[in-house]
Order: structure tokens, then sequence, then C-alpha cells
């Protein structure tokens, strides 16, 4: 851990931030904007991203292959309501953990968060298609993601992708949280 991972995760930690604080503005959603990743500041999870920066996507995947786990994600997905894994429980039906829709204001929330981490981690080679691009990666591991949540998001990032920023807002601020 060196005074240099020190300052470039700071860094790419505000740079984050500010971004989704922009989107969220931008849907007016001030107090998500405001408050979106203050766990991120936490020991557990600031000292983990210090410790296995890497500058181009999350620390936590570096401290999951080396601990089998992740602290700092398991910390950050239990305060944060914007990641899908906050919003699940017990199912109703008594077959396990099952994903709880979210409520929509939250799912606006993750679009302005992954278009954020995308351009902060792809920097100059970010593409309005990298959202969606990441969303199909994880799909099939996305076993908790309610399927009216999944939905919603793939048609904001389809938005995104096929018809650029301004629209993609434009739908989540009109269909989405109805302003």
């Amino acid at each position: 851990m060196t005074s240099l991972h020190f300052w470039a995760h700071l860094k790419t930690v505000h740079r984050h931030r500010a971004l989704v604080r922009k989107y969220c503005f931008r849907l007016g959603l001030y107090w998500q904007g405001l408050t979106h990743d203050l766990s991120k500041y936490s020991p557990v999870e600031f000292w983990a991203g210090v410790k296995y920066f890497q500058g181009d996507h999350s620390p936590n995947d570096a401290q999951r292959k080396q601990h089998g786990y992740s602290a700092s994600w398991m910390h950050h997905k239990g305060r944060n309501r914007h990641h899908f894994e906050y919003w699940t429980d017990y199912s109703t039906d008594g077959s396990g953990i099952s994903g709880v829709e979210m409520p929509k204001k939250y799912v606006a929330e993750m679009f302005c968060d992954r278009l954020a981490a995308s351009k902060v981690y792809r920097g100059k080679d970010f593409d309005p298609g990298d959202p969606y691009k990441f969303f199909l990666r994880g799909k099939q591991r996305r076993l908790l993601l309610h399927p009216n949540t999944e939905a919603l998001l793939e048609r904001i990032l389809l938005t995104l992708k096929d018809e650029g920023e301004d629209a993609a807002f434009d739908y989540v601020r009109r269909e989405v949280l109805g302003k």
C-alpha cells in the first residue's frame, strides 16, 4: 500500500461521487446525490480501496480474489440502497432468499451509479453502451435481482446505449420517476 494508492483511490471516489451527484441532481434526487456512497469513507471500505486499488475497476474484485470474499463489498451493499443486493429477503413461499422489487428512486440512482462508474473507469474510452455491456456480463449471476427491477434497469441502459444520455435521463425522469 503506497501513498500513491491512497491519493488515487481518494480521487476515484471523489470523481465517482461528483458524477453521481450531478446525475442525481439532474433527476431531482438531491438527497440521494448528496449522500451517495458515503460508506466508501468508512475504514472497512476506504482502506480496502487503497490496498487493492487498480484504477480501472473495483478494488473489491482484488480483495475477493485474495480472501474469497470482499469485506468492503459486504459492508457497502448493506448500506447503499441503490445496489440490488441490498434488496433481498426471505421469500414468502419459504424457498430461500430472493430479490425484492426496488423502489424506483433507487433504480434511478443505480442508473446514475452505473453511468458514473463506467465514465470513471473507462475514461476517454467511455462509450454510452458500456453500462449496458457491464449489465449483460453480470446477467447470469444476478439471481437475486427482482425481474421487474431487472427489466426496468435494462430498459434505461438500452435507452442510454441507443439514444444517448439526454434521452435516458428524460426517460428516467418521465417514465420511472413520473416527473
